[in-house]
C-alpha cells in the first residue's frame, strides 16, 4: 500500500527472460501492442483509462538496493545481470489512446517501442493498470447511461478488492461519468467530489428515528439526505423525514440539497409512494436517492417502472465489475528491428481461433467520423508510414469477413489519429494530461460520437475495426508463410 516504486510488480518470467536476453545480447528493438479482443459486458465499446498511472509507473522504474538484494536472494540471477538492473531505466517510446476515449477490440490501446528487455519488463504492470481502470470506467459509463442524466455516486470502497482497487476504481468511475465518490482518499488525491449521506447505525444510535434525523439536519442543514429504511420506510422513515423538513422550513433554513435515501425493499414502489407523501407536503423537489446492489440493468428496469428516483448510489456491482470481472487486455509482440537504423519486420501470433491471431507491424489508428453527424463510422488500423486524407475516397473491409466492404467518398468523412505519443526515448512527452473532471468531460464527448445502436445494452452494433490494404496483405503473407502453404 505504501510502495511508490512498482518496478518489482512484474512476473518472474519477465526477469528470467531479461537475463536470457542479457546473456545473449542483440540490438533488437521491438514493438508490443496492448489491446483487448472482446468488448466488456458484451457491449459495443470500452473506455480507455489508467494512462496517468502508467506514466507514473514508467517514470518511477528503478531497481533499488533492496530490490537487487531480494532478487539476489532468489539464487537464479547472476551478478553481472543484477549489476545491469542496478542501473536500469526505461529508454523506449510509448504511444497510447488518451484516457476517456472510446476504443474497440483488436486495436492497440497502447504501443511500446523499446529494447526487448525493457518492453518485456513493463508488460504485467501496464496490463494490470489499463485492464482494471478501463473496465471500471466502461462499467461506470453504462451505469450513468442507464441513469439518463441523474447523478450517480460511486459507493463501492468497502467492497473493492483491496485499497488500490478502491482508490483507482473510484477514479475510473468518475472518468466514466459518476458525479463523485464516497472515497475520501480518492477525492484528496484526484480532486473529485466526495459524496455521501449517513448509515443505519446513525439512526440506531439515537433513542428514536426522528431524533436521529433532527440531529443530522441540525449538523448538515445544507446537505440533508436522510436514510429512511432503518425501521419502516412509509410508516416511519418518510413521515419522520417530512417532519424534520417542515421544521427546517419553519425555521427559515433553505432546503437546497435535501431529500431521502432508500437502501432496501421494492425501490420502484417505495419511491413512488415516498414522492406522493413528500409532494403532498410541498417537498416535491426533494431528492429521492436509491442504493442497494444497483447496476445498469436494474436502474433501467426501475426507470421503465416509473420509479421516482433521481439520484443513484452504486457500489458493489460497479467497483468490482461483478458481471464482467476481467477486462481481458493482452500484450503481444508485433514487430522487431534488429538494428537501430533498420526497418521493423512484422511478427504474427497464430491461433486456431481467428480472433486470437494478432495484427503484425508497427501500427497506428485512424478514426473515421461521419462528417455530417460527427459519429464514428469505423476505425482503420494501418502501418505507421501510411497516410490517409479526407480529400480522397477511402475503402475499408473487414479483415476476417473480407467480402464486407465499405467505401467512404471524399468530403463525407473526417479522420483523426487516436494514438498519441507518451514517451519518446525514455522521456515523457505526453500533452494530454488533465484533471479527472476534465477527463470525465472528455469521456462524455467521446460517448456522444457513438451511434445509439452502439451504446444499447442488448445486442449492440459493433463498430468496424478494419485493416488497411497494405497491412492486410502483410498479415495474409505471414499467415501463408507460417502455415507452410504456398
Amino acid at each position: 500500500m505504501r510502495a511508490t516504486n512498482l518496478t518489482l510488480m512484474t512476473d518472474l518470467y519477465e526477469l528470467t527472460m531479461m537475463q536470457g536476453y542479457f546473456k545473449n545480447p542483440s540490438e533488437q528493438v521491438c514493438v508490443f501492442d496492448a489491446f483487448y479482443r472482446t468488448n466488456p459486458y458484451d457491449g459495443g465499446y470500452a473506455i480507455s483509462c489508467g494512462l496517468e498511472q502508467v506514466i507514473e509507473y514508467i517514470k518511477g522504474l528503478n531497481f533499488t538496493y533492496e530490490d537487487i538484494e531480494y532478487l539476489n536472494s532468489l539464487g537464479i540471477f547472476e551478478t553481472d545481470f543484477l549489476e545491469y538492473l542496478a542501473g536500469f531505466h526505461f529508454t523506449g517510446s510509448i504511444w497510447a489512446i488518451p484516457e476517456g476515449t472510446v476504443m474497440f477490440p483488436r486495436e492497440p490501446m497502447l504501443k511500446v517501442i523499446a529494447p526487448i528487455m525493457e518492453a518485456q519488463l513493463i508488460e504485467p504492470a501496464i496490463l494490470n493498470i489499463l485492464n482494471h481502470e478501463s473496465m471500471i470506467a466502461t462499467k461506470a459509463s453504462r451505469v450513468c447511461r442507464a441513469a439518463q442524466g441523474d447523478p450517480v455516486m460511486e459507493f463501492g470502497l468497502r467492497r473493492a478488492q483491496g485499497p488500490d482497487a478502491g482508490i483507482f476504481g473510484a477514479r475510473a468511475a468518475v472518468i466514466g461519468g459518476c458525479a463523485g465518490t464516497s472515497n475520501v482518499l480518492t477525492g484528496a488525491m484526484f480532486g473529485v467530489p466526495v459524496l455521501g449521506t449517513h448509515a443505519h447505525s446513525w439512526i440506531m444510535s439515537f433513542p428514536s428515528e426522528y431524533e436521529a434525523f433532527k440531529a443530522y439536519a441540525k449538523q448538515y442543514p445544507g446537505n440533508c439526505t436522510l436514510l429512511v429504511d432503518t425501521y419502516d420506510v412509509l410508516d416511519s422513515g418518510v413521515p419522520n423525514a417530512i417532519r424534520v423538513f417542515k421544521e427546517m422550513r419553519a425555521e427559515g433554513i433553505p432546503l437546497k440539497h435535501y431529500g431521502i435515501r432508500l437502501d432496501s425493499g421494492d425501490l420502484a414502489y417505495l419511491s413512488k409512494k415516498a414522492y406522493e407523501m413528500l409532494a403532498a407536503e410541498g417537498f416535491e423537489d426533494a431528492t429521492i436517492c436509491a442504493s442497494s446492489d444497483l447496476d445498469e440493468f436494474l436502474i433501467t428496469s426501475l426507470k421503465q417502472q416509473g420509479a421516482k428516483i433521481n439520484q443513484w448510489g452504486v457500489g458493489t456491482n460497479l467497483i468490482t465489475s461483478k458481471d464482467w470481472p476481467a477486462f481481458g487486455g493482452v500484450y503481444k509482440l508485433a514487430a522487431i528491428r534488429e538494428k537501430e537504423e533498420g526497418e521493423f519486420q512484422p511478427k504474427i501470433k497464430l491461433s486456431e481461433n481467428s480472433e486470437k491471431i494478432t495484427n503484425p507491424g508497427n501500427k497506428k489508428i485512424y478514426r473515421i467520423y461521419d462528417k455530417e453527424s460527427g459519429k464514428i463510422r469505423a476505425d482503420l488500423i494501418c502501418l505507421e508510414d501510411e497516410v490517409f486524407t479526407e480529400d480522397q475516397d477511402l475503402r475499408i473491409f473487414d479483415p476476417i469477413e473480407t467480402w464486407k466492404k465499405t467505401k467512404f467518398k471524399a468530403g463525407t468523412f473526417t479522420l483523426r489519429e487516436i494514438l498519441e505519443p507518451v514517451f519518446e526515448n525514455g522521456l515523457c512527452v505526453y500533452k494530454g494530461q488533465a484533471s479527472v473532471i476534465e477527463l470525465r468531460e472528455r469521456c462524455r464527448k467521446e460517448l456522444d460520437t457513438l451511434w445509439e445502436e452502439t451504446r444499447r445494452f442488448e445486442n449492440p452494433h459493433q463498430v468496424y475495426v478494419d485493416l488497411s490494404d497494405k497491412l492486410y496483405k502483410i498479415k495474409s503473407e505471414l499467415l501463408e508463410e507460417m502455415s507452410g502453404v504456398k
